[in-house]
């Protein structure tokens, strides 16, 4: 009924699939046209846009959080504003 294979000493039963069969059954099928290789990244490229894009943001942070106060200012909340700002 169950028999040694070569897998050290594992006992397999002759009515399963082994795990390479079954490894083969659960892979998924390729659909469509195979693509190729992406091309090869500038890393140095690509870490002046990463540089560029976190200024940019911290630019647009400080931009927005400069209107926020203003806004609130504008709000009717002078007093809270202008405290301690002399």
């Amino acid at each position: 009924m169950a028999s040694r294979g070569r897998r050290g000493g594992v006992l397999v039963r002759e009515d399963e699939p082994r795990r390479d069969e079954w490894a083969e059954q659960q892979a998924p099928a390729q659909q469509g046209p195979v693509l190729p290789p992406p091309p090869p990244v500038d890393y140095g490229v690509f870490m002046q846009g990463l540089v560029q894009a976190t200024q940019t943001q911290a630019h647009t942070q400080a931009a927005l959080q400069a209107q926020l106060e203003a806004q609130i200012c504008l709000d009717g909340a002078y007093k809270r504003c202008t405290a301690g700002k002399s």
